[in-house]
């Protein structure tokens, strides 16, 4: 058995799982030199990152780092490169194949949310991209580099719940559906750009920060695929996915180009603050590395890229937008995140005591000790940490850490012992799993094993066992 257990421990621990890069964006007079950005990436072991042009200064830097690098063709290039594939080859050869592989190109962005764009350029999308596909074709780089767009949640007609998600509707003829047929024939993959943020900003009454924030909370029901979400970010991505499903291209993946949460705002920009952003950022990575993909498609590991590396000085708008930045301009950290499955060894989210229910009905996970010790029950404070349902190979796995590394009492749950029955996997791994949370003294992040549990406010009981709320 124990080498199975060590086997199935490597899994959970540090699973194949996804990918995590940085959007590298320059609208700031303060930053680092680029020869001093790549020192940086490469110090903090990201291997991926996405510019926002071709600068040839950033390219030449990034040459023989061994760091991926997504291109960006802006959206004010759209429709030359749409109108002319002259244009759109001489493009590809002076800012592609001119570094390429020295410099490890892996995409091409053509344009950005090209859906808003005030120029109104979704006309030039597709087109551009056939173009830029075609050039890619005569320099022969097509295996290595992929072609697609980077679209925004706006594009959706319904994100809630997921199961309903869906594109405009004056979009998917003239652009989704030719856009989609172009990733399938030419294995690439979806850019979606997603703010759980701007989500719960706008709705901070009925979203629990919680579940804006990757914490434990009691989850969302979908009752259209009888899923239950424990992160705004999963559902927000699974609705993209539903929208696809919709249009029969289930077999396109799906690559996150941008996500991040503001270290400051004005005062209007609720959430907006560094420990929210410490915790989305760290807790996105965690939940990225650790393996498995959304509720709806378990089986996709993502690749994800945070915005931003810095805090960029010169853009315009509100407070925030200048205040994604993971970095400050002298390098250091704006707070502390993980980017590797090493750093992960030493990450705890650090939760503030006063943080739990904030708004949207959502229960609090973690509520502050009042001095009384009544008995169990919604009223006592008391939480619980139980199986979801994600599954039996996770679940499995997550059980076999909760009993081995994780050092939960599981014997309880072995044959003849009192939490034997019913022997199910669910009974079994909720056991383990609220020995782990209740040894750790409910600690934040100490009911996740990778998404496969989640707290309840109810004491839950199987057969005539009931789980414990203390040790």
């Amino acid at each position: 058995m124990a080498p199975l257990f060590f086997f199935l421990l490597a899994i959970f621990s540090f699973a194949d799982g996804g990918s995590i890069g940085v959007n590298y964006g320059r609208i700031a007079n303060d930053l680092p030199s680029p020869s001093k950005v790549v020192k940086l990436l490469k110090s903090q072991g990201i291997n991926r990152v996405k510019v926002y042009d071709t600068d040839p200064a950033v390219l030449k830097s990034l040459a023989g780092s061994g760091i991926k690098v997504t291109v960006d063709l802006p959206n004010e290039l759209l429709r030359a490169a749409a109108s002319k594939r002259s244009f759109a080859s001489g493009w590809v050869e002076r800012n592609v194949a001119a570094y390429h592989p020295h410099t490890q190109i892996e995409a091409i962005a053509v344009g950005n949310e090209v859906f808003v764009d005030r120029k109104n350029t979704t006309g030039f999308l597709v087109t551009a991209m056939k173009n830029l596909h075609e050039a890619l074709v005569k320099f022969n780089l097509h295996s290595d580099i992929k072609i697609s767009s980077p679209v925004a949640l706006s594009a959706l007609q319904n994100s809630y719940p997921s199961s309903s998600g869906s594109f405009r509707p004056e979009l998917i003829e003239p652009v989704f559906k030719p856009m989609f047929e172009l990733l399938r024939q030419t294995g690439s993959y979806l850019m979606v750009n997603a703010y759980p943020f701007f989500a719960y900003e706008s709705n901070s009454d009925v979203i629990s920060l919680d579940y804006a924030l990757f914490r434990e909370n009691p989850g969302v029901p979908d009752a259209g695929n009888g899923l239950r979400y424990f992160s705004l970010f999963d559902a927000q991505i699974d609705a993209v996915f539903a929208a696809m499903s919709a249009m029969k291209f289930d077999d396109i993946p799906l690559v996150v180009t941008e996500t991040g949460w503001p270290s400051k705002g004005d005062d209007n920009e609720i959430g907006a603050s560094m420990q929210n952003a410490a915790a989305y950022n760290g807790n996105l990575v965690k939940r990225i590395l650790t393996g498995g993909g959304t509720p709806l498609r378990p089986k996709a590991d993502l690749t994800v890229f945070l915005f931003a590396l810095f805090n960029e000085n010169k853009k315009d708008g509100p407070s925030s937008e200048r205040n994604y930045g993971l970095f400050y301009p002298n390098r250091e950290k704006v707070y502390n995140v993980p980017f590797t499955t090493e750093d992960l060894k030493d990450y705890r989210d650090k939760q503030s005591p006063a943080t739990g229910d904030m708004g949207g009905g959502q229960v609090r996970v973690s509520a502050p000790n009042n001095g009384s010790r009544s008995g169990s029950g919604s009223g006592s404070g008391n939480t619980w940490c139980v199986a979801s349902d994600v599954g039996k190979d996770r679940l499995q796995t997550a059980l076999d850490y909760a009993c081995g590394e994780g050092r939960a009492d599981c014997r309880p749950i072995q044959p003849g012992s009192t939490c034997y029955d019913p022997n199910t996997l669910e009974a079994h791994a909720s056991y383990a799993f609220n020995s782990y949370y209740q040894k750790t003294g409910r600690a934040a992040g100490s009911c996740y094993f990778g998404g496969a549990a989640h707290t309840v406010t109810q004491p839950p009981k199987f057969g005539k066992c009931e789980l414990p709320t203390g040790y």
